[in-house]
């Protein structure tokens, strides 16, 4: 069954929208597709600005959804666009997304497409949902946490982004990261009810809010964003060979049944390691462990077109 979600219809007097496009997101500029939204909006009577200033942006949107005049801020950009307003937005502000970037998991997920026209529809006549949201020291993330292997190439990509990237920016950094990663050995306490905190050791480490990520891998099928818990999953082994093992299980949907993967619903968790070992959030980097994490029930609203409720609310 699809997970229950709290959703309402969009009031009529909030019609203000606030657009923010990220000048280097995707592999081109995003700014024609913004300007054309802000057009089509304009059309239909609504008033939109254009940012290109995130701080800007997520001010502009706090103050007239305090006023209660805002329709949405809507993310002109990839996952990485969507993460940074979400975290600058006041708890509330609706946010939608028309996908830019490279993967657009987020907006994948609920049915927003790269089609300015399409994204004005949905502010027009979607809905406004309550969904989970992760917090990891603070941040806040919608899709995942990892920490690890893929952490460490997402750090080097950004560690040399210049500007616009695409996917085949990632081939170098994963070639490089494959020669020379240690895997590292990472220490789990976990809470996945009321009981005692439990624990467990692994080299890889994933924790999903909605079951996304890269290359449409599912490691985490079951995760909702609508149930209060984040799902886990965890293996235990390192190195190349059983990486390979652990990539050909993912491909075909059986890892979760491996003995040396660990499956949970969590609450909260923290993870160290005894080495310094990077962690990302929605597809970017966010520091080093130890790190903090725990689910926030309803904290995200998101405006979603009205068949992705009860729908691809459950599946990508």
């Amino acid at each position: 069954m699809p997970p229950v979600v709290s959703y309402l219809a969009l009031p009529p007097e909030a019609s203000r929208v606030v657009i923010m496009y990220n000048p280097v997101a995707g592999p081109k500029s995003a700014q024609p597709h913004a300007e054309r939204l802000a057009r089509l909006l304009t059309e239909s009577g609504y008033q939109a600005e254009l940012y290109s200033n995130p701080d800007d942006a997520a001010a502009q949107a706090n103050i007239w959804h305090a006023a209660g005049r805002l329709r949405a801020l809507v993310g002109v950009g990839g996952d990485g666009t969507a993460a940074d307003l979400l975290n600058r937005a006041a708890e509330g502000v609706p946010l939608s997304f028309l996908a830019a970037g490279n993967s657009n998991l987020l907006a994948r997920y609920f049915r927003l497409s790269e089609d300015p026209t399409w994204i004005a529809r949905t502010l027009a006549d979607g809905l406004a949902v309550r969904v989970d949201a992760g917090e990891a020291d603070g941040r806040l993330f919608a899709i995942m946490f990892s920490c690890g292997f893929d952490a460490e190439v997402v750090r080097r990509v950004h560690q040399h982004r210049r500007g616009h990237i695409s996917l085949l920016s990632y081939v170098q950094p994963i070639l490089e990261t494959i020669g020379d990663y240690e895997f590292p050995e990472l220490h789990v306490s976990l809470e996945e009810g009321e009981g005692p905190p439990t624990s467990l050791a692994v080299r890889w480490l994933f924790v999903f809010n909605l079951p996304c990520y890269g290359g449409g891998f599912r490691l985490a099928p079951q995760a909702t964003g609508a149930d209060g818990y984040l799902d886990l999953c965890g293996l235990r082994r390192g190195h190349v060979v059983p990486s390979l093992w652990y990539l050909m299980n993912v491909i075909c949907g059986r890892h979760q049944s491996l003995r040396d993967c660990t499956v949970r619903r969590v609450r909260r968790l923290r993870i160290t390691a005894d080495a310094a070992v990077p962690y990302q959030l929605d597809g970017d980097p966010a520091g080093c462990l130890p790190v903090d994490i725990r689910i926030l029930p309803g904290r995200l609203t998101l405006v979603v077109p009205r068949e992705a409720v009860g729908k691809s609310l459950s599946r990508v």
